[in-house]
């Protein structure tokens, strides 16, 4: 487990403008406090931040207190990155492409050649 630290600790004011800056997973993990896998963020780290997201869509955190507001982002990216503990970027399906690799294809109309005229 990487020491950024675990899951509820305090975090320091001015958290949520540095997430707007993160430039990386560990970033998002190291200011919110959520203690994490280096080996499953190397493997899911794109997933993991895409559905945080998802879980965050439509919340409006910026008209909350702030400790509220990263108590609700703390939550939300520990459930994100325990969905990727137990379970594969490929199981989980995020991106278009993964949900679209398991969906069963139309069949093509198949017009034989001596059809044609």
């Amino acid at each position: 487990m990487s020491s950024c630290g675990n899951h509820g600790h305090v975090v320091a004011p001015g958290a949520l403008t540095r997430l707007k800056t993160a430039g990386s997973a560990e970033e998002f993990f190291t200011v919110l406090g959520v203690a994490y896998d280096p080996t499953v963020l190397n493997v899911a780290r794109l997933h993991i931040l895409k559905r945080m997201g998802e879980y965050l869509a439509g919340d409006e955190l910026d008209g909350i207190p702030e400790p509220i507001a990263v108590a609700r982002c703390q939550s939300v990216l520990a459930r994100a990155y325990e969905e990727f503990v137990a379970s594969s970027p490929l199981e989980q399906r995020v991106f278009k492409v993964l949900k679209e690799a398991v969906e069963p294809k139309a069949p093509k109309n198949f017009v034989p050649l001596d059809e044609l005229k």
